[in-house]
């Protein structure tokens, strides 16, 4: 996400309008002495944020393998004091910060995703060069952890009161094949599926960025199939390969809206068995996305139809005394669209709260962690946790962890998860 390394594209849309109640809670946050008190221990707390992050790093958590940093992960929650600390049955890491108010009741969210895109063998050991921390996954989304997680310390050691209680997520399944399956677990299935008022996942590291808007996808791996044989021998049975290329190409035949932004890609492909052989089986895999349920709905019926008239056209077009050729779709990806809107409490506190700091906020769509909480209707954002970085999803990611840039970032999502939470 560029100098947010969000991995998703972002979209600009309108900025939110102001807000005089949301900006004199904002000040009233800001000014207040738990808050002061809580950012003055992030600033001397700032080497032992660094050094979370780097062990948290040096942790390899490709997708599905998240075990062992969350493991770890937990038990830095349970260190920083929080209370009902666990592993659910997803994997997700997790602990509460009571609020005042009658145990059992709302509960505001803060989370950041374990898992990275990298795969297991993956060198995660972290190279420093002045400010500048580099290694697969340090941005997207290890430095989130280690922040929201010096937010659970400082607000423990400055005895911070909140109406409604937090509850800490390092949570599974952000990335691609994880298809947010730690997010969809929480809110579907876990044990505060019902309880939840509102959502802020932090991702990337750009304060001024809120993302109020889902990007949805829809994901497939299409195998074509046919009786193959030999290229020189068997020369005008039909080809499942003539078959996928078809397809792609009708595909880039569709035009998509350019607002809401509609998208697809034929992203990754394979198959076949020698040079000199018709190929029994070939597969491409697909993304579809659209800031709009409805247009990403329409998309995929039209993708449907043409894999479908590819498999068709290619058995009318040669001989098929050995068998036809088959399509198989596998939905390997959904991630729901949807959006909190710009006038709601939760992007005007957000709003309100970087002003407050002297920042321009910047509301986007993107692909995170609030696309579900954001499809069901429940109020979601996704924020920066500060500093710089960038070159999200490649071998040489970076994060700058300069103090006073990084400190001044952290505070602006302290100061969203207080107001968010009702600090007292």
């Amino acid at each position: 996400m560029a100098s947010l390394l969000f991995l998703a594209t972002t979209f600009a849309i309108a900025p939110a309008p102001a807000d005089a109640r949301s900006d004199a809670a904002a000040q009233a946050i800001l000014a207040s002495p738990v808050y002061k008190a809580a950012v003055a221990q992030l600033d001397r707390e700032h080497d032992r944020i660094v050094d979370d992050i780097v062990t948290l790093t040096e942790i390899p958590a490709p997708p599905f393998k998240e075990a062992q940093r969350a493991a770890a992960y937990r038990d830095m929650l349970k260190q920083a004091g929080l209370e009902n600390v666990e592993i659910d049955a997803e994997g997700n890491a997790m602990g509460l910060y009571r609020g005042t108010a009658v145990a059992g009741g709302p509960v505001v969210v803060l989370a950041a995703h374990l898992d990275t895109v990298f795969p297991e063998g993956t060198k995660v050991t972290v190279r420093r060069e002045g400010n500048r921390l580099h290694a697969p996954g340090i941005g997207d989304d290890t430095r989130s952890l280690a922040v929201i997680l010096a937010y659970a310390r400082a607000m423990k050691a400055n005895a911070i009161r909140t109406t409604s209680d937090i509850l800490f997520v390092g949570n599974v399944g952000e990335e691609g094949p994880g298809d947010l399956r730690g997010v969809r677990y929480l809110f579907t299935r876990g044990a505060y599926k019902d309880r939840v008022k509102a959502f802020v996942s932090m991702d990337g590291t750009d304060p001024q960025r809120i993302v109020n808007g889902g990007v949805g996808s829809k994901r497939y791996r299409v195998t074509w199939k046919g009786p193959g044989g030999h290229s020189y021998g068997a020369f005008g049975l039909v080809n499942p390969m003539v078959a996928m290329g078809q397809a792609v190409s009708d595909l880039y035949k569709l035009a998509v809206p350019k607002s809401p932004k509609t998208t697809y890609a034929a992203s990754v492909t394979g198959g076949g068995t020698s040079v000199n052989s018709i190929p029994n089986e070939v597969f491409t895999e697909f993304d579809m996305r659209s800031e709009d349920p409805a247009e990403l709905a329409r998309l995929e019926q039209r993708f449907v139809a043409i894999v479908h008239a590819s498999t068709e056209g290619e058995n009318r077009a040669r001989e098929t005394r050995e068998g036809k050729v088959t399509a198989e779709l596998k939905l390997i990806g959904d991630r729901p669209a949807g959006s909190t809107p710009v006038t709601a409490e939760i992007v005007q506190i957000a709003t309100s709260v970087i002003r407050a700091n002297g920042m321009t906020p910047t509301p986007s769509f993107s692909s995170t962690d609030s696309n579900l909480p954001m499809s069901l209707g429940i109020p979601a954002i996704t924020i920066g946790s500060g500093g710089s970085g960038g070159r999200a999803h490649s071998l040489d990611e970076w994060i700058d962890v300069e103090k006073g840039v990084s400190l001044r970032g952290m505070s602006v999502g302290l100061g969203i998860l207080l107001a968010v939470a009702g600090a007292e």
